[in-house]
């Protein structure tokens, strides 16, 4: 296997690409100019050292609290539940929140091992005593793990004075939100349903 070989390989290996795209991608790179290519590599292999969890909300940060986190303007008693740092960014796009979140990395799978622990729900609780959080707006995936998660969520908030509510119409059932428009996400803030029991 040559070099171009290899780097189609890995390349196909990456979410959304195919072997046709990855392909596409490498021809485009031995064609674009050295400097980029050089800067590229350095961003990659740099990444893992450079970018982590924010020790507030989990979101990507390069450094130990994230911009939303260190931001005092942010409405502290709004807390917006994620399924992964990309959907911070999605919503952040829409404008329509300007509350904190909490990224939960992941949703409740319990055949795949990751239950309310892994998630660090538990953390979640702690943070909303602790900006004494009036609404929790969940904000996971239409799927049945996104749903399994809410309910859950709602569930270990029924003995709280804290409003419980769920992204509503505009995003597709069965789909992800990094995908959506701003204009579906947007939507959905804006029409979001309280959870009851």
């Amino acid at each position: 296997m040559n070099a171009l070989d290899q780097l189609i390989e890995l390349l196909a290996r990456m979410p959304g690409l195919g072997k046709k795209s990855a392909g596409r991608m490498s021809y485009w790179l031995l064609q674009a100019d050295d400097d980029f290519n050089q800067a590229l590599g350095q961003a990659i292999s740099q990444i893992k050292d450079k970018i982590h969890p924010c020790v507030e909300c989990g979101n990507y940060s390069d450094s130990e609290r994230c911009e939303i986190c260190a931001n005092p303007t942010r409405d502290q008693v709004q807390l917006c539940v994620v399924e992964q740092p990309q959907d911070v960014q999605t919503i952040e796009a829409t404008g329509e929140f300007r509350g904190i979140y909490h990224v939960l990395h992941g949703v409740l799978a319990p055949l795949d091992g990751i239950g309310p622990e892994e998630l660090g729900l538990q953390n979640l609780l702690r943070r909303s005593k602790e900006h004494q959080v009036k609404e929790i707006i969940i904000a996971t995936n239409p799927t049945l793990e996104g749903d399994s998660t809410a309910m859950y969520i709602q569930r270990l908030f029924k003995d709280q004075d804290v409003k419980i509510s769920r992204l509503a119409t505009g995003l597709p059932v069965g789909g992800d939100m990094e995908y959506a428009d701003t204009l579906s996400i947007a939507r959905s803030f804006r029409a979001r349903l309280a959870l009851e029991d």
